[in-house]
Parts: structure tokens; C-alpha cells; sequence
């Protein structure tokens, strides 16, 4: 099987185009290129939406009218669900990880524009209360006579992970039709394990000579290890795949988050400010930015060695550029490490 044997409704602006960064590419040392899910369009894009379309087909299947998710304060995932709730005529409930705000600005403003309902959890409470907060709201539709679906946070779970099984194919005719060789090293921002389960289902089908580096942006090392191994096993088994991850087969840089998730750190803050002033790209200080940082860093070190052909998975969050204004106008070495 392949994933487009499975159900999926159309939302993204496909393909993406994979986008050349010449002048950090010199800077750096080796070929930095970026597949640009940041222009996927759908809900003001990113890579959550491949996963949707295949978590949404199976809500349609099951006739839903609630989606119900969570996700950080500027959660890009949370603004794409709710975005797909008003594409197909359902309401969005969304249990947040913060405090309520003083203003509404970024994805948070994007959430109350597309008329979502919105939970905020107080951080340090938010681990033990979302599942039961998401359990609770879905039982207040069935309730009032609507059926409620879950989405887990970032869409990570194996049906969801084909979105990115499907990418690597996407990407692999684009090279094709380049004439390009598949890249040395792909790497994305680790987030909550689905994307980069994706990635690893269809690299090892279809480009098996290519490392994948997840840089977190959350947890740490370990824990991912555990957690993409097996929703990668999961994901393959349901297209009937032989493939088998162990831990140990998964490469994770947990050196880059910063003080903490949804936390600006000094490294991507300066590298946001680099990325744009090199080559007119914009990333993030949740995902993209940290991961960036981390793989120049690794370029830096020769952990990625000098001369290899790097593929760097954009996955959107332009919006969580706004609330942070200040913060990106100062000094980096000002913010907690």
C-alpha cells in the first residue's frame, strides 16, 4: 500500500517547492536547501497540514461535527484544526497549554478569528489536566447530540504521520525531475514526533542512504527515541511496510530547546535574525528557529560534516513571529539560556 490508498480530503497547496539558501549555504559550509511547508497554504500553512488531511477524512468518516485539540499558546497545529473545523462545518474546541492572555495576537488572534473555542491551562497543571479537559469537552458534544473527534497534539499518531510518508515521496519526484540526488541529511524541528515518524517511513523506502535529525524544540532525546520509533512502526505497519525503528535508529539533538517549549532561546533568535538578513527567510522562535540553530550548529561542529546536502523541513509558524516583537528586536544574549 502506499498512503494514497488511504482516505484523504485535499487542503494544502501542493506540492511545496523546495527552495535553494545559496548565501547561508557559503556561510555554513554545505548545500542548505528547505522544503517550504511554511506554503501549504491551507489555515496560513505549515506541516500540520498534511497531517490533517488524513485526520480529517477519518473524522468525516465518523461523521463528526467537534474537533477538539490541543497545543502550545501559538500552537500552529491547534490554527490549522480550527481552520479545517470551519472548511467542513464543525466547531473547534481547543485546551491550551498557558495562561489566558492580556491581548490576543499570532496564531491565538487567528484561533478567535476562525471562531474557535478556546481553553487555557495553566502551564505547570496543563500535563495532568489536557487529556481530561479534551475528554471532558467531547463529552459535552455527544451530549448535545454532536460527535466529537480527537486530535492528539500536533496530529501525532500514525495515520497522521502518512502526511509526511507521503511528503518524502513528493519531495523524492521533485529531485527526480531536477535531476538532483537524494539529500545526505534531512532535518526537521522535533516537536511532538509525528512529522519526523513520517519522515523516517518514507526516507527508509525511498531514499535509504539518508540520515533524518530531529531537533527538539520540547523534550529530550530519550524520550523521543521512544516515542517516534514507535508511532514509525505503527505508521508503517499500517501500510504494510516491513520496517522496524528501534530507539537507537532515531538521531535527536535535544541541545537547542532553550529554557523551555514555546520559549524563545538566544541561539534561534539569532539565527531567525540570520536566516533573514542571508536569504530572505522567515522561521519562527517555537520551531523553526531553534531548529535552524541547530542545524548550524551541528554544521559548525562537523557533527554534520563539511560539503553535505542538507534538506531542511520548513514547517511554518509565521504567526508566532508577531507576539515575540519584542523580544526578536533584543539582544539574544538578554534571554534565558
Amino acid at each position: 500500500m502506499t498512503p494514497d490508498d488511504f482516505p484523504r480530503v485535499e487542503l494544502g497547496f501542493f506540492p511545496t517547492p523546495i527552495d535553494e539558501l545559496p548565501n547561508l549555504s557559503t556561510e555554513a559550509g554545505i548545500t542548505l536547501r528547505m522544503k517550504r511547508d511554511d506554503y501549504s497554504g491551507f489555515g496560513g500553512g505549515g506541516n500540520k497540514v498534511r497531517k490533517l488531511e488524513f485526520l480529517l477524512a477519518d473524522a468525516l468518516a465518523k461523521k463528526a461535527g467537534v474537533l477538539i485539540t490541543t497545543g502550545g499558546h501559538q500552537s500552529n497545529h491547534a490554527r490549522m484544526v480550527a481552520a479545517a473545523a470551519r472548511r467542513f462545518g464543525m466547531e473547534a474546541v481547543l485546551v491550551l497549554r498557558g495562561n489566558p492572555p492580556t491581548e490576543y495576537q499570532g496564531n491565538l488572534l487567528l484561533d478567535r478569528l476562525l471562531g474557535a473555542t478556546l481553553e487555557f491551562l495553566e502551564p505547570t497543571a496543563y500535563f495532568t489536566q489536557v487529556d481530561p479537559r479534551m475528554a471532558a469537552h467531547a463529552q459535552a458534544a455527544e451530549a448535545a447530540g454532536k460527535t466529537a473527534y480527537v486530535i492528539p497534539l500536533g496530529g501525532a499518531n500514525p495515520l497522521g504521520a502518512l502526511g509526511y510518508v507521503r511528503a518524502v515521496e513528493e519531495m523524492s519526484r521533485q529531485l527526480d525531475a531536477a535531476g538532483r540526488q537524494p539529500p545526505d541529511i534531512v532535518a526537521a524541528p522535533a516537536g511532538s514526533g509525528g512529522t519526523l515518524a513520517g519522515l523516517y517511513v518514507g526516507i527508509r523506502r525511498y531514499w535509504p542512504k539518508t540520515r533524518i535529525v530531529g531537533i527538539s524544540v520540547s523534550r529530550d532525546a530519550a524520550w523521543f527515541q521512544e516515542r517516534i520509533a514507535g508511532m514509525a512502526n505503527d505508521c508503517a505497519a499500517l501500510l504494510g511496510w516491513p520496517q522496524d525503528f528501534k530507539p537507537a535508529d532515531i538521531w535527536i539533538e535535544d541541545g537547542f530547546v532553550g529554557s523551555a517549549y514555546g520559549v524563545p532561546s538566544p541561539g534561534g533568535i539569532a539565527t531567525i535574525n540570520r536566516v533573514a538578513q542571508s536569504d530572505g527567510v522567515l522561521l519562527d522562535p517555537v520551531y523553526t528557529g531553534k531548529a535552524m540553530d541547530g542545524v548550524l550548529a551541528l554544521a559548525a561542529s562537523g557533527k554534520i560534516p563539511a560539503g553535505s546536502d542538507v534538506l531542511f523541513v520548513h514547517c511554518g509558524g509565521s504567526p508566532a513571529l508577531y507576539p515575540f516583537a519584542k523580544v526578536l528586536t533584543e539582544a539574544p544574549e538578554a534571554l534565558p539560556a
